[in-house]
């Protein structure tokens, strides 16, 4: 049977009696949509390629890390090398005798790095006459990316770096003798 130009398949079926009579119906073969296989093969194509695209993801998260480090490390070393020609020569955290309020050498790293020194290296908060130098770096220690960690080993003692290694401890690593910063988080030790 044409129907304008077209031709179309059609079945007769049978259907209950209805009111003492048969009825023909007819039913179009060419119904639209997807069968069962043709949405099963999409979704395995589409499970490959989250398995290939997923682990790419997961590779640009490091490198993202790894380059938010390395701009970490470059600001503080920049901050670091600051201090040190305003400050006589003497890398920040490097003291032979603690002031009030501060335990470690650390605590006054971070304070002689985030506040207003002296020529000494004595931090306050607020700018004078005589603590006019910094602060080096205004939001305070970054976090290191890899571990989550803002806080900072101060080595005093260490001159030959050749043996000295990160020990994931904390977020940063400095030695005072040698104005050295790196990565404390057991891996990126050598940025």
């Amino acid at each position: 049977m044409k129907k304008n130009n077209q031709t179309t398949k059609e079945s007769t079926t049978l259907t209950a009696k209805k009111g003492g009579t048969k009825k023909m119906v007819k039913k179009a073969r060419n119904q639209k949509g997807f069968t069962l296989v043709e949405i099963l093969i999409v979704v395995i194509i589409l499970a490959i390629l989250a398995g290939v695209v997923i682990p790419q993801f997961s590779s640009s998260s490091d490198e993202a890390k790894l380059s938010v480090l390395q701009s970490d490390l470059a600001t503080m070393r920049g901050a670091v090398e600051l201090y040190y020609h305003q400050h006589n020569s003497t890398y920040p955290g490097d003291v032979t005798s603690n002031y009030a309020g501060h335990a470690t050498n650390a605590e006054w790293l971070v304070d002689q790095l985030t506040l207003y020194t002296d020529i000494d290296g004595e931090a306050v908060a607020t700018k004078d006459a005589t603590h006019k130098y910094g602060p080096y770096i205004k939001k305070g220690v970054p976090v290191n990316p890899f571990n989550d960690l803002n806080t900072v080993d101060v080595d005093n003692v260490t001159t030959d770096l050749t043996a000295a290694a990160a020990d994931g401890g904390e977020g940063w690593k400095f030695y005072t003798k040698t104005g050295q910063l790196f990565a404390d988080d057991g891996a990126h030790d050598t940025y």
